[in-house]
């Protein structure tokens, strides 16, 4: 349960809330809870400060941080705390229908691929969670995949594992099988030999944020997906909202890389005899990046709540 804008933060260092778009819809509301305590600008800045540095990549985060400013610095302190409140709640609110569009958008795109081989499923590789446990409902990448399922339109998911926090496996597989969608758990090495075998025909990925120039950043391994899509005529496609859109960050080297701990890599947990037991399993140093960057020229396009586009359209 959070309470204060401190455990906004925490919650979002921690990665107890992890996805661009709900990491901004947690620091809006974390904001929101520091301004109904004090809505002084001593106090905004503050909590904005805290917030904002609690993780560095995600854009959402700023964003949200930003419209929740917007919202408030006309009004006096008293007033300030019930109008984040209600700027967090639209925030929220905005989120599934973006999503919502999203899905329609990728639904056509799938529609499209499947019709060119109908005899057998549609056969989709996601990396990460892009799911509506990383928003506030639908997803991004997972949006068009759940409507598909919903329309009767045979899909198939190859859900990456996503080392060393497994979120495809944990959260990715646990959203597909609750929705009824067919899909099998990969080690992150797999889709390579997959794609060389005929067997993905389209990539799907969220982000965390998009540069002007139409470089992705988005979960490390996601730039090894991209090459070996591009080697395969596989099409490579991101899904995202507007807001995680960037226009003021030129390209992908000027996007703030997240190092997390070691550790993540180095202990290993899994069942003990008295429940869970962590394990180390290497004494050796690790270096545990949590994203890297996909140039623009390896995506085939960019679903959004306003359609499909190419890199190039992002920004007109």
């Amino acid at each position: 349960e959070l309470r204060t804008a401190a455990d906004g933060a925490r919650a979002i260092r921690e990665m107890w809330t992890r996805g661009a778009p709900l990491i901004g819809a947690t620091a809006a509301y974390g904001f929101a809870m520091a301004l109904a305590e004090d809505g002084s600008d001593a106090a905004m800045d503050a909590a904005y400060a805290l917030l904002a540095e609690a993780r560095p990549t995600a854009v959402n985060l700023r964003w949200a941080l930003d419209e929740v400013v917007k919202a408030v610095r006309p009004l006096p302190p008293a007033l300030r705390g019930e109008a984040a409140f209600a700027r967090a709640d639209a925030i929220c609110d905005e989120d599934v229908a973006l999503n919502r569009a999203i899905g329609a958008h990728g639904l056509e795109l799938l529609r499209d691929l499947h019709a060119r081989n109908p005899s057998r499923p549609l056969n989709v590789l996601t990396h990460c969670n892009p799911g509506w446990l990383a928003t506030v409902d639908y997803g991004t990448a997972t949006a068009p995949i759940y409507l598909a399922q919903d329309e009767g339109l045979p899909v198939h998911v190859w859900v990456d594992e996503t080392r060393p926090r497994n979120q495809g496996a944990l959260l990715t597989a646990f959203e597909l099988a609750g929705h009824g969608v067919p899909h099998t758990v990969i080690a992150d090495n797999t889709g390579g030999l997959l794609m060389q075998r005929g067997e993905v025909d389209l990539v799907v990925v969220g982000t965390d944020r998009v540069t002007a120039n139409g470089d992705v950043c988005n979960k490390i391994g996601t730039y090894l997906k991209a090459l070996a899509a591009h080697d395969n005529n596989v099409p490579f496609y991101v899904a995202l909202p507007y807001t995680t859109f960037d226009p003021a960050t030129p390209t992908g080297a000027d996007v703030p890389i997240e190092e997390r701990h070691p550790d993540e890599l180095a202990l290993l947990t899994g069942p003990g005899a008295d429940g869970h037991a962590t394990v180390r399993v290497t004494a050796s140093p690790a270096y545990n990046p949590a994203f890297d960057v996909t140039p623009a020229r390896l995506v085939t396009g960019f679903i959004t709540e306003r359609g499909l586009l190419t890199p190039s359209a992002l920004g007109a």
